[in-house]
């Protein structure tokens, strides 16, 4: 009887090899061929990374290796190449989406080897990290600012762990990367795994889980293919993971503001510092089958200090500690469990996305809250109260027989006017979790922070191996702490805004993928830098250049 259920769970078995979502290349490539028709899947797209299935090995041709097959097929060895990261800055960082990497002025790179090994439905994925980053000194927040606009500073640095520069010296460090063990039967998967991750349809800014921060250590269950049932597709994945400290400070932590020190350690209620977070997430998508390339979905994460879920905060009185803070109140009214949940930073969104095959189009939506609503009533009268939304649209125009890829995305991360009346604070901060929604410095949803704006237009010429464009940016940066900080003195001359002109190029050759990108940004009142007494009073501020260079190159090998 052993020997029949070890038969079966084998022959049961499904490949969990996935796709490193910090390949540009290949992502890009999946996506522009579904809006020209070229591939048709059951995937969403909506939460990443995805599992490569037969289908996508036949667009990925000789990309995965095999190195080894037993005559039973169930052990295979796979190579998963070596992947090599670079970026380079001119003045200042320019830091978008790259996991491992860190706000930096100067080099860095990853080096990225991987294997696949599957023993049934045991799949090992080893794929380590090496990062190294010059971490050259740049221009941090603005000296000349008055002491009062640096505690405003502080009122969001002392509850976010999102330092300007990571120390003074070079980092030189492995790490275990994009790896992953996983018990895997028919299409679940069950697993441990240090692989970054994003949720939702966004292409460059996911507001819920993005690769903008370095992959942290969580356990994992997901579906690894869409489960289909007679109403649609449904994908999932739940996670319970482990959030840690950068461990370095903003700048001019030593500064004080009327007689008090303007940087207040991270600590938790136990009084302990750099305290890791027990963080739990979801997110489920839901492919109806009676209207063609529509998903929806919904995604919900929460995060408290480890304190919290180890039971060392005795003198709460309302609630009781639970390791599945996920599935308790959504919303606070009548909530027995307010005590904790004053310890727990949470949010939960809804998105949407809607691909138009004939059109060769695609239409996608994100639109979430970081803070509970009191009630349903509460959320339908105020519903833009600590929301934050991307809204995104895609389209293949055929033009003398060329495709041309136009996209436009736009992102809302700063708070609304209803600020004025109901402050829900910035984004990924919290009042009580004083790291925010980070790991290791970074957040970990839109890579343009909070209190944050950005539009993106691109528009580029693809063909079967190769696609060249272009794309113009414009960020405003931190939009919440300019209004908190310079509204007394209605000056509304120092808005920090970035404009920012891409050239990209991505490539497919014979044993190589390669993904490359050059930016000019520049950047209007860099800092907030402006000089208050000079003629006439509508002045520049401090203007700065700033040159960015990616190059992202998979080599696949020839063995």
């Amino acid at each position: 009887m052993r020997i029949i259920i070890i038969y079966l769970i084998f022959l049961c078995s499904l490949n969990s090899q996935n796709i490193n979502v910090n390949n540009d290349f290949n992502y890009n490539k999946l996506r522009s061929s579904i809006l020209l028709g070229e591939l048709t899947t059951n995937y969403s797209l909506n939460t990443r990374p995805l599992n490569l299935n037969e289908n996508l090995e036949n667009l990925f041709k000789n990309q995965y290796k095999l190195i080894y097959k037993n005559k039973k097929e169930n052990i295979k060895i796979k190579s998963l190449g070596i992947d090599y990261f670079i970026e380079f800055n001119s003045h200042h960082p320019y830091n978008r989406n790259n996991g491992t990497m860190i706000p930096n002025r100067g080099y860095q790179h990853i080096v990225s080897p991987g294997i696949f090994l599957e023993i049934g439905p045991l799949s090992i994925q080893f794929k380590p990290e090496h990062h190294f980053s010059e971490n050259k000194k740049f221009d941090t927040f603005w000296e000349g600012h008055y002491p009062i606009i640096w505690a405003h500073r502080y009122r969001l640095w002392n509850k976010i762990d999102m330092p300007e520069r990571f120390g003074n010296n070079n980092h030189n460090k492995t790490t275990f990367g994009q790896s992953s063990v996983r018990l895997n039967w028919k299409n679940i998967s069950l697993g441990v795994s240090s692989e970054n991750i994003w949720w939702g349809p966004s292409i460059r800014n996911s507001i819920m889980m993005s690769n903008h921060a370095q992959g942290f250590n969580h356990i994992t269950f997901n579906s690894i293919e869409p489960f289909k049932t007679k109403i649609g597709n449904f994908e999932w994945q739940f996670i319970t993971g482990r959030l840690e400290s950068s461990g370095f400070k903003p700048p001019g932590s030593d500064r004080t503001y009327a007689g008090t020190n303007i940087y207040i350690p991270k600590i938790n209620q136990y009084l302990e510092t750099d305290d890791w977070r027990y963080l739990q997430a979801i997110i489920l998508s839901y492919s109806p089958k009676w209207i063609d390339g529509l998903s929806l979905g919904l995604i919900r994460w929460t995060q408290m200090y480890s304190a919290l879920i180890k039971g060392k905060y005795a003198w709460l009185e309302k609630g009781k500690r639970t390791y599945f803070p996920l599935f308790t109140n959504i919303f606070r009214r009548n909530n027995s469990n307010i005590d904790y949940e004053i310890q727990t930073n949470e949010a939960l969104g809804l998105f949407m996305k809607w691909l138009w095959r004939d059109s060769k189009a695609e239409f996608y939506l994100e639109f979430h809250h970081n803070d509970s609503k009191i009630n349903f009533r509460d959320l339908l009268l105020d519903s833009d109260h600590s929301r934050a939304a991307t809204i995104g649209i895609q389209k293949i125009f055929n033009i003398k027989k060329s495709n041309y890829l136009f996209s436009w995305e736009w992102t809302q991360m700063e708070q609304t006017a209803g600020r004025l009346l109901r402050n829900a604070s910035s984004w990924y901060e919290h009042y009580m979790v004083f790291d925010g929604y980070t790991n290791k410095g970074e957040v970990l949803g839109s890579s343009i922070g909070p209190g944050s704006n950005s539009h993106y237009f691109s528009l580029q010429k693809i063909k079967d191996k190769s696609s060249v464009g272009f794309a113009f940016e414009v960020i405003d940066h931190d939009n919440d702490f300019y209004y908190e900080a310079f509204a007394s003195a209605n000056d509304f001359r120092r808005y920090w805004k970035d404009l920012n002109l891409h050239l990209k190029y991505d490539v497919k050759l014979k044993n190589l993928t390669l993904s490359s990108r050059a930016i000019y940004i520049k950047s209007l009142n860099y800092q907030w830098e402006l000089e208050d007494y000079l003629e006439p009073y509508y002045h520049r501020g401090r203007d700065v250049n700033n040159f960015h260079f990616n190059i992202k190159l998979t080599y696949f090998g020839n063995w």
